[in-house]
């Protein structure tokens, strides 16, 4: 066997073991469908209690609808940042991450698989949830006053700006759970790991909101990881963030290399 097959066959075990401790373990086997149920209920709740009563007229509301019935992603996106951490968390916490060294050597392919697992598991998590959102809206919003006459077409995935907010919501919440999964790897201890990222997530947008300069505030937006990344659910008055969806979600999966980057060397310099 030569040694790219054996490199293969190795890459390919390794995977089999994340899905197999993913997908039996109950405290991670939960979580996606957790986190399909919270984007969709959430998303759903929020789109109901808005109408157009408070606008002068309902074209005047300038709603975001297709961003409006995806809300749901930021309470969602913390059952993919549990996900991530206890991905690598729960091994060191168990003691078993001596035994998943033990059968696959090489950390940088434990590390990649077990990104690819979590990679996956939130990908089909995240669209479940996300259109689930989506139909919600589409059946909620027009009984709020969101009708095509006042200006708000139903909720398509054929219309181009909600089908990058969709995919861009799925996306998003993908490098969450592996920005996740690579300070866990950095850090080890479950609880710290986790406060750590929905810090970052949660807390930096309201500081950047406290500064008192309104140029900072749309520089420091700009690199805010939540803030840039959900920018790709924008449809309407792209023009005027403070960063481009896209450019957004850049910024984040910047976050998420570093991170990667980051647990791959540590994972691989220090003892188990």
């Amino acid at each position: 066997m030569t040694g790219r097959a054996r490199g293969s066959r190795r890459a390919l075990h390794a995977l089999h073991a994340e899905w197999t401790k993913l997908r039996t373990v109950p405290s991670t086997a939960l979580l996606a469908p957790a986190l399909a149920v919270l984007v969709a209920a959430v998303g759903a709740a929020v789109t109901g209690t808005v109408d157009t009563a408070h606008c002068a007229t309902p074209a005047g509301c300038m709603e975001d609808t297709p961003k409006l019935a995806l809300s749901g992603v930021q309470v969602g996106q913390v059952a993919a940042v549990v996900l991530g951490v206890l991905a690598v968390g729960g091994e060191y916490a168990a003691g078993t991450i001596t035994a998943t060294l033990a059968a696959v050597p090489g950390r940088i392919t434990v590390l990649a698989a077990k990104a690819a697992v979590v990679a996956g598991l939130v990908a089909a998590a995240g669209t479940a949830g996300v259109l689930a959102s989506l139909a919600a809206g589409r059946g909620i919003l027009p009984g709020n006053g969101f009708t095509a006459a006042n200006g708000y077409p139903p909720l398509s995935l054929a219309d181009g700006p909600t089908a990058r907010a969709a995919a861009g919501t799925v996306l998003y919440l993908v490098l969450v759970a592996l920005l996740a999964l690579g300070v866990g790897t950095v850090l080890r201890e479950q609880a710290a790991a986790i406060s750590a990222v929905l810090a970052l997530l949660w807390i930096v947008p309201v500081l950047v909101r406290l500064v008192g300069d309104d140029a900072w505030q749309e520089r420091l937006s700009k690199a805010a990881p939540m803030t840039a990344g959900l920018a790709v659910q924008a449809t309407r008055g792209v023009d005027r963030l403070p960063i481009g969806p896209w450019q957004g979600l850049g910024v984040l999966a910047a976050y998420t290399a570093a991170a990667l980057l980051a647990g791959g060397a540590v994972f691989a310099a220090r003892d188990a």
